[in-house]
């Protein structure tokens, strides 16, 4: 009997990329002066999972909100807009072969037809939503630290983003 593995479980996959975090709950105690007296609990935590993913395998993202932000993230991958410190370390492209382009597209195409999409859909969402949608979705940031880094209070950012992704989703056309 096979069983069918979601998106969240192949990411938890390869043991190598999980790392043991202390979490002050239950457990053993801590010697040091902060918890004193508190007890803590190991928690496996995936380094590679990126804050979307997370928001997604906990139930706080629907399947398309989920899928309209990898949209935009592959969108801004393909377009290479991450800042770059040296240069492409990538292997030399086989002749012939196209790594991202999709058929009828040169790899140059693909990332002008990726950086016109990913500035459309920023565009669509407007200056608010876009702040928070590109800081967690392309930068990388966790919800506290957006909240944080845009000054907004506590606990705001998710609600924020779900409205960002529902447009992501409209725009990108996904079915919901």
């Amino acid at each position: 009997m096979t069983k069918n593995i979601t998106r969240s479980e192949k990411k938890f996959a390869d043991p190598r990329l999980l790392a043991e975090r202390a979490h002050p709950q239950d457990g053993e105690e801590r010697n040091d002066r902060r918890s004193a007296g508190r007890r803590v609990r190991s928690v496996t935590v995936n380094l590679s999972e990126s804050p979307l993913g997370w928001l997604h395998a906990r139930g706080h993202l629907s399947d398309r909100q989920f899928d309209a932000g990898e949209k935009l993230r592959a969108d801004w991958e393909r377009a290479h807009l991450a800042p770059r410190i040296t240069m492409r370390w990538d292997a030399t492209p086989v002749s012939g072969g196209k790594r991202f382009a999709p058929a009828g597209y040169s790899e140059t195409e693909a990332q002008i037809a990726a950086k016109q999409r990913f500035t459309s859909a920023i565009d669509h969402l407007g200056s608010g939503l876009s702040d928070i949608a590109w800081r967690i979705i392309c930068g990388g940031e966790g919800t506290p630290a957006a909240e944080k880094n845009l000054g907004w209070p506590a606990r705001s950012g998710k609600l924020v983003l779900k409205i960002a992704l529902d447009r992501l989703a409209d725009f990108y056309r996904l079915p919901g």
